[in-house]
């Protein structure tokens, strides 16, 4: 076929414009992937719903003042969800699906959420070295925990969704500050470590699919205070559910725990309906279904 110097440039134009067009697709595409992780209500996107047992949100703590929905996007994939308190700058719970280890995978950095500082930037969470390198001249803590919140406070970075719960790079999703408690060191690494390193062996050995929530209590006025502004409100306690389904999606058995943030070092494991009134001890509004059917 001959092809005139007119009709090359034709085609070459009209080639010119089909990659253009496919470029904007593609473009469009993953803007609409790396939309924010801060959303009006973890229905909006499947991917952070699917953290929820039969897509079931629980109404625990949605009045809070101050709350904000985050999918934790790390990766440019979610990993997990977090109701997020921003005036107590802890969460109210994680919400996560358990997934056995692979190794690796622990994090020296710890993660901001940028979108916490303004809704116009980036969806995923990042270091808050690097993006308060990039914004020199914003405070990234208005409304969540910066890691230096917690250097000389007393307290562990104490994860809610545990790093041993997941491979990488779940695993690595879950060292953001929006996901972490000012937790008191020995209960941290001893009793509640050993209580999640249980729950490990359960999941693994009875569940094919087990759905956790974990949060803390928040105290009346105990924080950590920075310059003489209060940072981080300091829990009473901590506390996890869980609802263990077979291949079918059916409930296997349920249950959780709680324990109080001090040297007391001791996990109370209870039931499900046990955790429930647990909660609602401490919640002005109704607790009610932590699980889609309180998990039965």
């Amino acid at each position: 076929v001959c092809v005139t110097q007119k009709n090359h440039r034709r085609l070459f134009s009209n080639t010119i414009m089909q990659s253009y067009a496919s470029l904007c697709v593609i473009l469009g595409l993953f803007l609409t992937l790396a939309e924010g992780d801060v959303v009006s209500d973890f229905s909006d996107d499947p991917e952070c719903l699917k953290f929820f047992y039969k897509g079931s949100v629980p109404q625990y703590g949605s009045t809070t003042p101050g709350v904000v929905r985050l999918c934790q996007r790390f990766v440019n994939m979610y990993h997990f969800a977090t109701l997020y308190d921003t005036y107590n700058r802890i969460a109210v719970y994680s919400a996560y699906i358990f997934e056995t280890s692979n190794g690796g995978g622990r994090e020296d950095r710890w993660f901001v959420e940028p979108q916490l500082v303004n809704q116009n930037w980036q969806g995923e969470m990042m270091e808050g070295y690097w993006l308060g390198q990039q914004y020199p001249d914003v405070y990234l803590g208005d409304r969540q925990a910066l890691n230096e919140d917690f250097t000389y406070s007393g307290f562990d970075r104490g994860h809610l969704n545990p790093n041993g719960h997941h491979p990488v790079p779940s695993r690595n999703a879950t060292f953001t500050l929006t996901n972490v408690m000012p937790q008191n060191p020995k209960t941290n690494q001893n009793a509640w470590a050993n209580y999640e390193s249980s729950l490990t062996s359960l999941f693994e050995a009875e569940c094919n699919k087990a759905y956790v929530l974990v949060g803390p209590i928040p105290s009346a006025d105990n924080w950590i205070i920075k310059n003489n502004v209060k940072r981080v409100n300091i829990p009473d306690y901590i506390w996890n559910v869980y609802c263990c389904v077979d291949a079918n999606g059916v409930p296997i058995q349920s249950g959780g725990a709680y324990a109080l943030n001090t040297d007391q070092n001791l996990v109370e494991k209870h039931t499900l309906s046990e955790m429930t009134d647990f909660l609602q001890k401490y919640s002005s509004t109704p607790v009610g279904e932590l699980f889609f059917n309180q998990c039965q």
